[in-house]
């Protein structure tokens, strides 16, 4: 990576809101699903109120929860979408280097990030490929 490709910051490249799933708490799995369909990134995020994000919920999540979960599908389709998130996910902040979130990726085994401001209010996601796009300067 080259110097003035390190020195990009994160907030630069991220998807805005209007982009990504976003979703309460309280909104059905179901519908999550559904939301994450419209975007096909595998990934919604969950915010409160305020935007702040309460968590994440990815397709590797909704895999889990049917092999641990032996519930039937429309039980599982009426809860909360909360209560199967992640809720404490790795995040990063608009100002960070393209180079540190990239890495960071790579050590989470993860290819979406959440940006978020100093307060934790959502402000976008750092996807993998536009982040690799930025680095190759396409």
């Amino acid at each position: 990576m080259s110097t003035s490709q390190a020195d990009r910051r994160v907030g630069e490249i991220i998807l805005p809101l209007d982009r990504i799933a976003v979703v309460q708490p309280t909104t059905l799995l179901k519908t999550t699903l559904e939301t994450m369909a419209r975007f096909r990134l595998g990934i919604a995020a969950i915010v409160d109120d305020a935007g702040k994000l309460s968590g994440v919920f990815t397709d590797g999540d909704m895999r889990r929860m049917l092999l641990r979960d032996q519930k039937p599908f429309s039980a599982l389709f009426a809860d909360d979408i909360i209560r199967h998130a992640t809720r404490n996910p790795t995040v990063v902040g608009p100002d960070a280097s393209l180079a540190h979130a990239i890495a960071l990726m790579e050590e989470k085994g993860i290819w979406d990030l959440p940006v978020v401001d100093d307060t934790g209010r959502l402000l976008g996601l750092l996807h993998l490929h536009p982040a690799i796009k930025a680095v190759l300067g396409l």
